[in-house]
């Protein structure tokens, strides 16, 4: 029996800089599967031909951690209340993105976390992983009661609303185990209606062909031309469907720890892409998720906002 418990673990959590703690028992994910298969067979999944592998690791994790009990589902806040200029010359990043890249930040956060509860209960076991690994991240987010899944896909808490990021640390260790989240989307549509690509296509379900996010950062090929028009100066990435939600308007809370308030990318000139080369992409982007574009998709995304129609 390990010798750590909810408490224990929430504290040293919390102590490193997590805002969300939740306790879920392993289990195989075989309905879960089955929907993504559907999914990923409609070809909803775009260009993202990876999210096709490990299928076996995503539905049994003792895949990854033989000896799993459990998995810690973590969530930590990134919401800045900082509005946008309007500027029409101006592109737009989504708010994850306008810092450090997170996983630099969360993976040493997840490392000294699992190092400290190894230094309270030395047979302590551990895998994490930040929505980059073999796990079904947001599926874990729900069944620890971080949050549920709402109609735009996305987590929402009742607690800070969508803007967290998600991590998840899968172990040997036992606990007790939260209730899943309750579904408070309720009959609201605000996500879906205010969506300018139309990409969540019914609730709960979302077609990356049409999403501005997967357009403008994973899409390794040309946008297509009805989506002209459409961006709303989005360059990187895409909020929207986040902007109104209801739960983001009434309980977003603005983070306080220095890790992700640092503003760096908000905007970018429209022009200044246009003719920027690599050597100045790669210096001014260092440890940016923005270089995930690379210069020639960024160069691409604000040509296309340019040309409007």
């Amino acid at each position: 029996m390990s010798i750590l418990n909810n408490q224990t673990v929430i504290d040293a959590a919390r102590k490193v800089g997590f805002d969300l703690i939740g306790f879920s028992e392993f289990c195989m994910l075989a309905g879960e599967i089955e929907n993504l298969k559907k999914w990923l067979q409609k070809d909803y999944h775009a260009g993202m031909k990876y999210m096709e592998n490990n299928l076996d690791k995503k539905a049994d994790i003792s895949l990854i951690l033989p000896e799993v009990k459990s998995v810690i589902s973590l969530g930590i806040n990134y919401y800045k209340d900082n509005k946008f200029s309007g500027l029409e010359n101006k592109g737009k990043v989504s708010q994850y993105a306008w810092g450090k890249d997170y996983h630099y930040i969360i993976w040493e956060k997840l490392d000294k976390l699992i190092q400290n509860l190894k230094n309270i209960d030395s047979e302590f076991k551990a895998v994490s992983y930040v929505d980059t690994g073999p796990v079904m991240d947001k599926v874990w987010a729900v069944k620890s009661g971080l949050g549920w899944q709402g109609k735009n896909t996305n987590i929402i808490s009742k607690e800070i609303g969508s803007w967290f990021f998600i991590a998840n640390i899968i172990c040997n260790s036992e606990f007790e185990y939260d209730i899943p989240a309750q579904d408070f989307c309720g009959t609201c549509t605000a996500c879906i209606d205010a969506c300018p690509t139309n990409a969540i296509i019914s609730e709960y379900v979302l077609d990356a062909n049409k999403c501005i996010s997967y357009l403008t950062i994973e899409n390794k090929g040309e946008i297509p031309a009805e989506f002209k028009g459409k961006f709303n100066n989005w360059v990187f990435g895409c909020d929207i469907c986040q902007d109104v939600c209801p739960w983001n308007i009434k309980f977003a809370v603005e983070i306080k720890s220095p890790d992700f308030s640092k503003i760096l990318y908000k905007e970018i000139n429209l022009n200044q892409i246009m003719t920027m080369t690599n050597s100045e992409f790669k210096e001014i982007f260092f440890e940016s998720p923005i270089m995930r574009a690379k210069l020639k998709g960024l160069k691409r995304n604000a040509g296309f906002v340019l040309e409007k129609t």
